[in-house]
């Protein structure tokens, strides 16, 4: 152990040395929750739905039927009860549901008015106002034509209740991407040149002839970087805390193990990419366009994945931060438990296997 802690105690050695290193570590993470968290935002298609029909009337069913013919939305399998619809949202299936009353045709066409309650999934408020927005120009576009020729005005009013972001806070949608996206960098970029910058400075002789095990180099290399990426871990939760009004709502214990979980898998994949490249300037290129690039593309965070190509959907499973994406959005923002990620869960551990075990294999203990 004491050889192991010398080695890690040289990393930090090195990291500490560069200020673009340490620019990377802790000023990034400060400009990207200001920019995320006030600046952007974004639009979305192809909203999954589910209607809870307790009325089984005509104006219902033509209203289930305007919904499904409709562009922006893709009706999944409908509601059986009330709380049929919460245990779908927790699932994850979709954005937003209709919910009609048991005597909505009774009530419109007795006095002309009646009430649809509408349900969205307010963890990312962008689409939630966006599918708010088009189901209530849809029922009113309804109530018009039926208004048409009739001699008593029909009125559909609309109730609307936002899950899980009821202050409609539009940074509940970024900091999750945005936690996945530092990690990236923080892991996979610079621990990418750490291997790569002992070969170009010659001293990757002197560490493979030490009595120490090669392997061990390796791994004392992510060390440093696992603590660091914790420390801005609780960096970027102060303030999301403080400036974004950002609370975490489930287990604080499951959120950081599955944050420590992603950034081993995000130091393994690092560590590959230093064990196959010959220069920093080559790691660097890979880490950052091949790794960063997808990140923040095709991870869900920015633009919705259901509007994207099937094939942009397929590559979007083979990235790490997509299952750590919504890991932090079921914990952190849900308040749910092991239970609703456990899948995701899984494949992270598997990623993370598969690539340590790819990049120990990969490591040469002789430079010839």
């Amino acid at each position: 152990m004491k050889q192991f802690l010398s080695f890690v105690r040289k990393e930090f050695y090195h990291v500490f040395r560069d200020k673009r290193t340490l620019l990377l570590l802790f000023g990034l993470p400060v400009v990207q929750i200001l920019i995320f968290g006030y600046a952007l935002n974004s639009d979305v298609k192809n909203i999954g739905i589910t209607v809870l029909d307790n009325a089984h009337d005509v104006p219902s069913q033509q209203i289930m039927n305007r919904i499904g013919q409709s562009e922006y939305f893709i009706v999944r399998e409908p509601a059986a009860d009330y709380n049929d619809v919460q245990s779908i949202f927790k699932e994850g299936r979709v954005k937003c549901a209709v919910v009609f009353g048991p005597s909505f045709g009774e009530e419109l066409y007795r006095s002309g008015k009646a009430q649809v309650q509408i349900i969205t999934d307010a963890s990312d408020p962008n689409n939630a106002k966006i599918a708010f927005g088009y189901l209530t120009a849809l029922i009113g576009r309804y109530q018009q034509e039926m208004n048409v020729g009739s001699a008593m005005p029909y009125v559909i009013s609309t109730e609307t209740r936002m899950l899980y972001n009821e202050e409609q806070n539009g940074s509940l949608n970024f900091i999750p991407g945005v936690i996945a996206l530092i990690f990236m960098i923080v892991c996979a970029a610079l621990t990418s040149v750490s291997v790569v910058r002992e070969k170009e400075l010659g001293t990757m002789e002197v560490l493979l002839v030490s009595p120490f095990r090669p392997v061990m180099v390796l791994i004392s290399k992510a060390v440093p970087y696992l603590l660091l990426s914790l420390i801005n871990f609780v960096v970027i939760l102060t303030m999301s805390y403080y400036l974004l009004d950002v609370v975490v709502r489930g287990s604080m214990l499951l959120l950081l193990s599955e944050s420590i979980l992603y950034i081993i898998t995000c130091l393994s994949l690092g560590l590959l990419i230093s064990n196959v490249t010959t220069s920093q300037q080559a790691a660097m290129l890979i880490s950052m366009m091949a790794m960063m690039l997808p990140t923040v593309l095709l991870t869900g965070f920015m633009f919705p994945l259901e509007n994207m190509p099937l094939p942009f959907q397929v590559i979007s499973h083979a990235l790490p931060s997509r299952y750590y994406y919504i890991i932090v959005k079921a914990v952190m923002l849900k308040g749910l438990g092991f239970g609703a990620v456990w899948k995701e869960t899984l494949i992270l551990a598997g990623m993370s296997v598969f690539l340590l075990t790819v990049a120990l294999k990969r490591f040469k203990v002789r430079l010839a």
